[in-house]
């Protein structure tokens, strides 16, 4: 059905036509691929200049032009990639909550953006090589990210996004493809505990002006917990051809089907007594009411994507125009309403950045339009199978973002820049039961102001003044509520809603200092009209609001890593990440209390010994405060804090072709709440919380040809 839909399309269309004239076929041969020593990163050079596809290098020079907090994230040599977690740890700044531990949804946040929404799908704009990843109403289904498929990960914290669409508090992350120019091929396969099993094969090829790469993958997962296994599969091709000396172009066309049962949340206490069980494997009459077994909450997720992106013109004035289109098929059911999804997005980006004297400047446009048909049916609390239809909604969501930024370098040392994002946006629901429209019309602006001072090469100092604006998506407009007992009762709603706001003031800075990498930012943030999500006893989502009273966002995001030679053989290489985040509320109801959903400090550390191809050492992933799991911050239900601690092994042969490495993570099988369901209130008694994974180990092998 998603294929059938993109000849609906003239956007589509018009992509195919550039991919068909595509000279990839006649010109590809093999590229070279030699390591290029950039002290923190290694990375493969490539012996030709790729079609819009920006090195690492290049990336990291043009953050160095963000005054403000960002990661860069190269994947080349990062083993183990069985999860996001894998790919976004040990980064100062992104909180990364495991779900399950599986093929399945974390929660992922900066800077406390999106973290109320259950599960986590708003408060980042999403990105693959520069191009949006998200619906039309800025939503995103997690799950179907494939981190194997980057070379590179930037993210660019808060109002430092680059990209005209991105407004909301948390910023933008952008997944940047290998291509035919990194690598010839590759042969991935990984297995583990809990019956994880992964592979990839990918192969590419790379000629003076065109490239083109191929990746396939496919996941397993049985899980930890009962009820907890998943799979996904996905294939994402991209190819990129340049024309003369001033234009280049890139296609990009993927599929992936995800699908994974949901575990379910459960009181507090069977945390530690029962850390694999779910709600249905005792005799009590909540388990009865609430039985996983029965119920079978699952998501089962399909998107088709087409995308594609021109540059042309010369180093001091260049232009960049983005088209993508993606069709999703979505079932999102927990214990008590199937959430059923039909969604068409399409979009156009423009961008043009150029300099002149000490002046630079950027101007962009982006313009994002879509379609979901979403049902609500009751789920049968026998069988698990789908009840009356209580909800039936046609929604249309778009929006058109402009940009217009300019830097001034007023001296050798010193850049300011003056930057206004402008909004447009619409979320227009009709429900077709009962004749009922609400439309929905935002504008806003998200202006910023900031300045870089560096004084020196290894150092880099920065502050920014900021307004950032989050639109509230479906997933809080469109709400639906089916009492567990009493499926009969099912309703749904339309929600209005206010734009969440904040003011952002942020200063820190960046460099090396005796041989050790350093970054430290520190942020406030008032929040105005805070979306807050709803869940019911069950812990099933139920509505969201705008906390009206105001909140607060302050955090710091500290990072350090670097290399200290041994005297006897090789070297050890450290990273250490720290994420301080201090939410609360202003007034109000909560007047005073935190902010649920986010642990105050977040630690992340590692230690390898490296000696030739081998690689050794422990790792720590550290809670070591207790977070509030509701805003009434009753103490009985914190999430306690934890530490776990971890073991990698890996080998990489001398010429690169190979690779093997064993990680084990959770060494002591210390049991523990991985994330939970965020109530305004709750009690000991109501399900909560998911367990984490215990004791467990996954080994690997690259093979590269």
């Amino acid at each position: 059905m998603l294929a059938l839909r993109i000849r609906r399309h003239l956007l589509t269309i018009g992509i195919a036509s550039v991919l068909a004239g595509n000279p990839v076929a006649a010109q590809t041969r093999p590229g070279t691929a030699e390591p290029v020593d950039l002290d923190r990163i290694t990375v493969l050079g490539r012996s030709i200049a790729t079609p819009v596809a920006p090195s690492v290098t290049d990336e990291r020079r043009r953050l160095e032009r963000v005054p403000g907090g960002t990661n860069l994230i190269d994947l080349h040599d990062a083993g183990r990639q069985a999860t996001l977690r894998d790919a976004l740890d040990y980064q100062p700044g992104i909180v990364l909550q495991e779900f399950f531990g599986g093929i399945d949804q974390p929660r992922l946040n900066v800077r406390g953006s999106g973290i109320q929404s259950n599960p986590v799908n708003r408060g980042l704009l999403l990105l693959q090589d520069g191009v949006p990843l998200n619906e039309a109403d800025g939503s995103f289904v997690i799950g179907l990210l494939e981190q194997r498929n980057a070379a590179f990960v930037s993210a660019r914290r808060g109002a430092n996004a680059l990209s005209p669409g991105a407004t909301t508090l948390g910023g933008e992350i952008d997944f940047f493809s290998l291509n035919g120019a990194d690598e010839r091929g590759r042969l991935r396969l990984e297995s583990g505990s809990d019956g994880r099993r992964g592979g990839q094969l990918a192969w590419g090829g790379a000629g003076e002006r065109a490239d083109w790469w191929i990746g396939a993958s496919h996941d397993r997962y049985d899980g930890y917990r009962h009820h907890a296994d998943g799979e996904r599969s996905a294939v994402h091709f991209n190819t990129g051809w340049r024309a003369g000396e001033t234009f280049s172009n890139r296609t990009w066309l993927s599929w992936t089907d995800l699908f994974f049962h949901i575990p379910n949340v459960v009181p507090k206490n069977r945390v530690q007594d029962d850390p694999r069980g779910v709600m249905g494997d005792a005799a009590t009459p909540q388990d009865t009411l609430l039985n996983v077994y029965r119920r079978d909450p699952l998501r089962d997720t399909r998107q088709l994507r087409v995308a594609n992106a021109s540059e042309w013109g010369a180093a001091d004035s260049r232009h960049r125009l983005g088209l993508w289109w993606q069709g999703t098929d979505d079932l999102f059911k927990n214990p008590t309403v199937h959430n059923v999804s039909d969604s068409d997005t399409w979009g156009a980006q423009y961008q043009w950045n150029g300099e002149r004297g000490r002046l630079d400047y950027r101007l962009g446009a982006s313009w994002t339009d879509g379609d979901t048909a979403r049902d609500f049916y009751a789920n049968n609390p026998a069988n698990g199978s789908r009840l009356q239809r209580f909800g039936h909604y046609g929604l249309e969501a778009s929006s058109l973002d402009l940009v217009a930024g300019l830097g001034w370098r007023v001296g050798g040392d010193v850049r300011l820049l003056a930057e206004s994002k402008w909004s447009r946006v619409e979320r227009n629901a009709h429900d077709l039961s009962r004749g009922i429209r609400l439309d929905q019309r935002y504008s806003h602006a998200s202006p910023r102001l900031g300045a870089i001072w560096q004084p020196r090469e290894d150092l880099r100092l920065f502050a920014n003044l900021s307004r950032s604006n989050e639109v509230p998506t479906w997933w809080e407009i469109v709400s639906a509520d089916a009492p567990p007992n009493n499926p009969a009762a099912a309703q749904a709603a339309l929600l209005r809603l206010r734009v969440q706001t904040a003011d952002t003031v942020e200063i820190g800075g960046g460099g090396r200092l005796g041989g050790v990498n350093w970054s430290l930012v520190a942020y406030h943030s008032r929040v105005d009209d805070e979306l807050m999500s709803m869940v019911d006893e069950s812990g099933s989502r139920v509505g969201t609001y705008n906390y009206a009273a105001g909140t607060t966002h302050r955090g710091v995001e500290a990072g350090l890593d670097g290399r200290l030679p041994m005297a006897i053989a090789g070297a050890l290489e450290y990273r250490l990440a720290w994420t301080y985040s201090d939410f609360t509320f202003d007034g109000g109801q909560f007047a005073g209390n935190r902010i649920a959903g986010v642990p105050r400090n977040l630690i992340s550390a590692e230690l390898l010994w490296r000696h030739g191809g081998w690689r050794l050492g422990p790792n720590l992933r550290w809670l070591p405060g207790d977070t509030p799991t509701d805003h009434a911050n009753t103490r009985a239900i914190y999430q306690d804090g934890y530490a776990l601690l971890g073991f990698r092994l890996e080998y990489t042969a001398s010429d690169g072709r190979w690779s093997a490495f064993v990680h084990a993570d959770n060494l002591t099988d210390r049991r523990y709440a991985s994330s939970y369901v965020i109530r305004d209130q709750g009690t000991l008694a109501q399900p909560g919380f998911l367990q984490g994974v215990g004791r467990n180990a996954t080994v690997g092998l690259t093979w590269r040809f």
